[in-house]
């Protein structure tokens, strides 16, 4: 547990910066800084998996396409839509809107992995997840407030980014279920080769879409100038910095703490990448959160943190069910002697 939990906590702050890069690139569209990111997320893993290689040779054709299908959704649909989303609404609601994580992936886990991971009762989580719903209608208060006081703002493109946040969610409420299947019925192999061959599998993916992209702006006019837009030594350093740090190494801690954890409680985790995004987003603007911003916060950590006491009742399984059958006459011995 304390490993698994250690492991999440460095996954959540390596997947904070991602919150960063939009900001630090409005001037670059979404799906360039997607295709960027994984595009180098790739190439890093492409040069770690020649230490892996032998490792990565035993992965069949369905582990391969199952990386493939992760990385398709979980990383380049995810980002393209976290990055619009902050892009068009500002960093504090799309990064509240993910924060909803930690219980939405609970109550998915709940229906889907009862069997193999426990349950929670549905009456425990609804305290924790009316905070979590406070908390973003607190945020979200503050930055429509923030908004209408800014001349000129797009009101459209505020509500846009808000339903791009909701897409992300679901990409990444996917995605962490799908990832521990795979490890938790792979025990024996080792969470970093996964997160290789997660990286490799992005690499062709990330590489069409990046060489698609430069052609349709250069064909239009419209986006930014080939290979890397107005600030190129900005960009590539940028996506460097989050291809190793978030995409490589926050999805090996990911792994590592997937395949301690059961599904309900590792996913309820991902808060600490919703609170160090805030923290890195507010940072950047060098300023404290507004106060009503900063009761949202709280509301968000109490409610993650309500949940997080709730354990799944674990199910029975076959062989305690068959030591009961076994030991359940000698108990009834037992009293029947006591009696006398």
């Amino acid at each position: 547990m304390l490993a698994g939990t250690l492991f999440a906590l460095v996954a959540g702050l390596m997947w904070g910066i991602v919150f960063l890069s939009p900001q630090l690139l409005p001037d670059y569209p979404a799906a360039l800084q997607s295709a960027g990111r994984y595009l180098t997320f790739g190439l890093i893993a492409l040069a770690l998996g020649w230490f892996d290689r032998r490792a990565l040779a035993r992965l069949t054709r369905s582990d391969w396409l199952g990386a493939l299908e992760l990385a398709a959704i979980g990383n380049l649909v995810y980002y393209l839509c976290l990055a619009a989303a902050i892009q068009r609404a500002g960093g504090p609601l799309p990064t509240m809107i993910i924060g909803t994580l930690p219980v939405v992936i609970a109550i998915a886990a709940n229906w889907r992995d009862a069997g193999r991971d426990g349950r929670i009762a549905w009456r425990r989580l609804a305290l924790p997840l009316a905070a979590i719903l406070a908390g973003i209608g607190c945020v979200n208060h503050a930055e429509w407030q923030r908004l209408q006081a800014t001349a000129g703002a797009d009101i459209g493109r505020y509500a846009s980014g808000a339903l791009l946040a909701i897409a992300a969610v679901a990409c990444w409420t996917w995605y962490p279920l799908r990832n521990a299947d795979w490890l938790r019925a792979h025990p024996d192999r080792q969470p970093r080769i996964w997160a290789t061959a997660q990286g490799v599998a992005t690499l062709p993916l990330a590489l069409v879409a990046y060489l698609g992209l430069l052609a349709w702006y250069g064909a239009t006019g419209t986006g930014v100038e080939a290979p890397a837009g107005p600030r190129p030594l900005v960009f590539v350093g940028l996506m460097v910095i989050i291809g190793f740090t978030a995409s490589w190494l926050g999805t090996l801690c990911w792994n590592e703490a997937s395949q301690r954890l059961p599904s309900v409680l590792v996913g309820q985790l991902i808060v600490f990448e919703t609170l160090s995004a805030l923290a890195y987003t507010y940072l950047y603007r060098g300023r404290w959160p507004e106060p009503l911003t900063a009761v949202g916060i709280g509301l968000l950590i109490a409610g993650v943190l309500g949940a997080l006491r709730q354990r799944p009742a674990l199910p029975a399984s076959p062989e305690h069910a068959q030591a009961g059958e076994v030991l359940q006459p000698v108990a009834d011995r037992l009293r029947s002697s006591d009696r006398d």
